[in-house]
């Protein structure tokens, strides 16, 4: 429906760049006329807000400078087709150049301009001249240049590769890419967007009944790769011939109502006929040939290819109500036998199969027609955009158009001062370059700002939208119950001796990390793994390591002079492993938790990640103690490692880590 409210939309605004602009500096008293289109190219601001001249010369006269301007709407807009009638006193001949360019008046962007080519007809001989620029008229773009002379293009550069594709290609997405045509329609085709929208639903929704009446075949095909000799395999990608006929009968049968509707659309006669401005300024030039023109558009009339009445739309939507309608009903039968899980594979394979024939399939096959007929079929009178301006037949109204540029609201030849063209010289050219280069580079530091404030945004977004209250409450509780900041004797936080960590270590936090008694001196049953405030359980154990540096001897004058212990950094960290005690050999025994945490252990083998602190960044290795095993037994290792000295003068950082589950937060 969106879509469909659009093309309308588009549909309307398409009336207005129907039709052919007179220009506003003609002389009532010029007599020969000549019939001007201008191509605006499609790259990114290549439409102009600027005032454009320009001044034609011919073998037998030249014009004075010119002014292309409209005052019904804008002109001269990125993919435009402006269509304009000149006259002049006499004619000029057989056109030699044209020198066109424009004043850099618009702001911004749109002061810039992308001319693609220029075609120029005698509407007396009918005979046309091309004029190719392919080229940028702006200061900070391509050369810098924005007035240029474009000499008549001969036979072999109308021929050439490059312009013959390019107005292939063009022509083709805008038009025959069923889907890419809503929004690129040239205005003057008949077949109007919400026509073609209609057509591209009908066959989005012909495709999705074939393929689910189809699918169980393909399926099929594809169990029987196994056995079928003749299939071709790539990776996990198999593909025989079943399938390939399945594909092609799939494709066929959706072409074939799709087909007949767009010929339907595009066949459609219009209910009422008006005649195009450029034969009214001709019946206004020499209204003896009124007579002529009017046998001669019979005699086209009767060779014209096959059309249709324009009662023949009802037809034509009563035809896609069926189609559409037939389709989702076979479809939500089907969808039916096929249950939900395997309905969502079939639309799965469906929309993919749909965009990639979408984006990838149809542009490569235009692509290539183009580059074919511009290879071999290299005609180059054939102007498919300028046809509504060419062939007169062509422009012809619905019942509710109407175009801009009507004989009732101006005459053609209407006396008007000439307009004064304002031509840059080189210095103000400079000027305007420098100026739009910095409004360019302004411009890219503002458009990063709002990229990294948009991504700013967003992140803080992701990060804070979704956190529960409960996770900063869940933070500071931890923080308070395992610092203990309200106990005098076991606050972590006026901690500043070893002997003070050890104290904090036996009498605070290993207590903390085992449920005890509760409050009435019942004993905790079924809450093994929890921590002493019972709501919070351990996933895995709490583990204990430390860093050390090398203990070296400092040489002075070669001799020993004392002991240095250096600041912790990766270079100096201290990797060896060691006896209890950090001795390398002892003759006692201790329990295995103990002994292992004097063995050095990297990052590798403990799956941890290198830490930033404030004071330091430090390895993911180190000697870890782990609190496994009852609160006694961790009692008792916990004076054991004191006694022998694991946190001395030596250690440079002690990290506790553990995770924890809560289940009343997210």
């Amino acid at each position: 429906i969106i879509l469909t409210i659009y093309a309308r939309y588009k549909d309307k605004k398409d009336l207005e760049k129907l039709g052919v602009t007179p220009l506003p500096d003609n002389h009532q008293s010029d007599e020969y006329v000549y019939e001007i289109i201008v191509f605006t190219g499609l790259r990114k601001d290549a439409g102009t807000n600027s005032n454009v001249h320009f001044v034609i010369y011919g073998e037998e006269n030249e014009t004075h400078v010119r002014t292309l301007a409209d005052p019904h709407r804008k002109i001269l807009q990125r993919g435009g087709v402006d269509a304009f009638v000149m006259s002049v006193p006499k004619t000029l001949g057989l056109l030699n150049c044209i020198r066109i360019w424009h004043d850099n008046t618009g702001e911004g962007s749109s002061s810039s301009w992308f001319l693609k080519y220029i075609i120029i007809r005698d509407l007396q001989t009918m005979e046309k001249f091309h004029f190719i620029s392919q080229r940028w008229f702006a200061v900070e773009k391509d050369d810098g240049k924005i007035e240029r002379i474009l000499p008549a293009a001969s036979e072999i550069e109308k021929h050439e590769f490059s312009y013959l594709l390019a107005k292939r290609t063009y022509h083709s997405i805008s038009d025959s890419h069923l889907w890419f045509s809503i929004f690129s329609r040239p205005p003057s085709n008949k077949f109007t967007r919400v026509q073609r929208c209609t057509c591209c639903f009908v066959l989005f929704f012909v495709s999705m009944f074939l393929n689910i009446m189809y699918y169980d075949l393909s399926n099929q095909a594809k169990s029987n790769n196994s056995t079928n000799s003749a299939s071709l395999s790539a990776g996990s990608l198999q593909i025989n011939s079943q399938q390939i006929i399945i594909g092609i009968i799939v494709e066929f049968f959706a072409f074939i109502p799709s087909l007949l509707i767009v010929q339907l659309f595009r066949r459609l006669r219009s209910r009422q006929k008006q005649l195009s401005p450029l034969h009214q300024a001709l019946y206004k030039i020499k209204p003896h040939l009124q007579s002529q023109i009017d046998v001669d558009q019979k005699k086209n009339n009767r060779k014209s290819s096959l059309t249709f009445p324009w009662w023949c739309i009802f037809i034509a939507y009563g035809l896609c109500i069926i189609f559409v309608g037939l389709s989702i009903l076979f479809i939500i039968a089907r969808g039916i036998e096929f249950g939900d899980e395997k309905t969502q594979q079939w639309l799965i394979s469906i929309l993919s199969g749909f965009f990639s024939s979408i984006f990838f399939s149809q542009p490569i096959k235009i692509l290539s027609l183009a580059i074919i007929f511009a290879c071999f079929c290299r005609r180059s009178n054939d102007d498919y955009e300028a046809n509504e301006f060419l062939d007169n037949n062509q422009v012809d109204l619905n019942n509710d158009e109407e175009y801009v540029h009507s004989n009732k609201k101006r005459s053609l030849f209407t006396y008007r001062p000439p307009v004064r063209a304002n031509r840059l010289n080189e210095s103000e050219v400079i000027y305007a370059r420098d100026r739009r280069l910095q409004e360019i580079y302004m411009w890219s530091i503002i458009r990063e700002i709002v990229r990294y404030l948009w991504f700013f945004s967003l992140l803080s977004i992701l990060t804070y939208t979704h956190r529960d209250l409960n996770s900063f409450n869940q933070v500071d509780h931890l923080q308070k119950y395992f610092l203990n900041s309200r106990q005098i004797n076991s606050d972590y936080t006026t901690v500043s001796t070893i002997d003070d960590y050890w104290n904090w270590l036996e009498n605070s936090f290993v207590e903390n990390i085992r449920a005890q008694q509760w409050y009435n001196g019942e004993a905790p049953r079924n809450l093994s793994g929890y921590i002493n405030d019972k709501t919070n359980r351990f996933i895995g154990w709490a583990t204990m390591r430390q860093l050390r540096i090398k203990s070296q001897l400092c040489l002075a004058n070669n001799e020993i002079i004392l002991t240095c212990q250096y600041e912790y950094s990766l270079s100096n960290e201290d990797k060896h492993s060691y006896q209890p005690g950090w001795l390398n050999e002892t003759k006692e025994t201790y329990s295995s938790s103990v002994s292992q945490s004097f063995q050095y252990k990297s990052s590798k083998d403990l799956d941890t990640y290198t830490y930033v602190g404030d004071y330091g960044v430090y390895e993911g290795g180190g000697y870890v103690y782990e609190f496994r095993g009852r609160l006694v037994d961790l009692q008792s290792n916990l004076s054991t490692l004191h006694q022998l000295g694991w946190i001395d003068d030596k250690t440079r950082a002690v990290i506790i880590q553990l995770t924890l589950y809560n289940p009343n937060v997210q």
